[in-house]
Order: structure tokens, then C-alpha cells, then sequence
């Protein structure tokens, strides 16, 4: 039996995945929630659910915070991030935060029961809506450069902006968190492009991705 605690501030479509989830005989649904702080409660209060289904905007406490808060205190329950926000960097800060799954809330039921069944078995899903999209986005990129691989040498520094730059973070974001100044940063980010041999940030986070700078 799959514990399930549901997390929607909308009432009509927390009730039609609960009506879904419930015809299957393998999930149970001990809690349900309208923001991640009523979450946290029920787990205060004793309920040990196997898997979170959380929309990401929920008032007082998000589908990401209650991630974060999740992580503070250990606790083993995996979320599926259900949401309406098919940008890449929300599927990219959701999985960092550690999301087991993401979907939209157009998937289908079968889809649906599918993902909370492979998140329970320690396994991780992406909604095949993304997925797809994703994959035919990678397919249609230009090739990155790796002549030069061997050569790209980059200083702790250089990392810090990049993995920084991969998050989504602008310029003068990163220089408030490394405590610099938005020109350093610039100088850096440009000696970035440089030294991988390419064009824009968007070529730059792929290259890094590609060839395992960054994961």
C-alpha cells in the first residue's frame, strides 16, 4: 500500500486526484493539504506518508520550500511536484531541491498512477509531455564545441559563477551571493564563453552539462 498525502490549495482538483488515486487499490490517501505548511503539520502529527503530491504554488509554505523544509529534517517521504509551470528551470530547481517527480497538471490518470508508483519504488519520473520536449530540444541544438576539452581550465571561482549561471541566477544575483561586484562577474561569465568556445549562456550551461562540468 502507497501512503499518499495530497497537497492542493485548489478544492476541485485536489478532489478529482483524489477520485482518481483512490479507484487504485494499491494507493491510500491519509492526508490532504492546501498549502505545504498543513504538510508539515500532519507530519508533526504522525502521519508517514510514502509519497507527497504537491502542487509547486501553494500559498504560506510552496511545493519547493516544503522540499527544502522535508530535507532539514530528514524525513524519507518522496515528493511528485504537480504543477502548471512547464518552464525548464522550475524541472530544474524541483529536481536540485529533491523532487522525485514532475508533472503537469494536464497528464493523464494512467500517467498519473503510473509516476506515483515509480517514485515509490525509489525511482524517478519527468512527465513524457516534458520529456519529450526536453529530448526534441536536445535533438535540434548545434553539437557543442569539444575540440578544445582538454584545454578548458577553469578556477574555483569560474565554477562557482558557472554553476550559479545554470541555476538561473542573472549577474548581479551571483555577485550578491559571492559578495563581488556585477562587473566581476560579467568578467567572469564572459571568460567563461571563451573559454568553451561558445556564443551565449544557453550554449555555455549545455556545453558545461554535456561534458559533465556540471551535473
Amino acid at each position: 500500500m502507497i501512503k499518499i498525502i495530497l497537497a492542493e490549495d485548489h478544492n476541485i482538483v485536489r478532489n478529482g486526484i483524489k477520485s482518481l488515486l483512490e479507484k487504485d487499490s494499491q494507493f491510500s490517501i491519509i492526508g490532504e493539504a492546501v498549502n505545504g505548511q498543513d504538510v508539515l503539520d500532519m507530519l508533526d502529527s504522525g502521519h508517514n506518508p510514502d509519497v507527497i503530491l504537491a502542487d509547486m504554488n501553494m500559498p504560506v509554505v510552496g511545493g519547493l520550500e516544503l522540499i527544502n523544509r522535508l530535507n532539514e529534517v530528514g524525513h524519507p517521504a518522496k515528493i511528485v511536484v504537480l504543477t502548471m509551470l512547464d518552464h525548464e528551470k522550475y524541472i530544474i530547481q524541483a529536481f536540485k531541491a529533491g523532487a522525485k517527480g514532475f508533472l503537469l497538471k494536464n497528464v493523464g490518470s494512467l500517467e498519473m498512477i503510473f509516476a506515483i508508483k515509480q517514485v515509490a519504488d525509489n525511482n524517478q519520473y519527468l512527465c513524457s509531455e516534458l520529456s519529450l520536449r526536453m529530448l526534441n530540444k536536445l535533438m535540434h541544438a548545434p553539437e557543442p564545441s569539444l575540440e578544445n576539452l582538454s584545454d578548458v581550465d577553469l578556477s574555483k571561482r569560474e565554477m562557482e559563477v558557472l554553476n550559479l549561471i545554470a541555476d538561473g541566477f542573472t549577474n548581479q544575483e551571483i555577485a550578491d551571493k559571492l559578495f563581488t561586484s556585477k562587473r566581476t562577474v560579467e568578467g567572469h561569465r564572459q571568460s567563461l564563453l571563451d573559454k568553451t568556445n561558445t556564443r551565449n549562456t544557453a550554449a555555455l550551461v549545455r556545453f558545461a552539462l554535456v561534458n559533465s562540468i556540471i551535473n
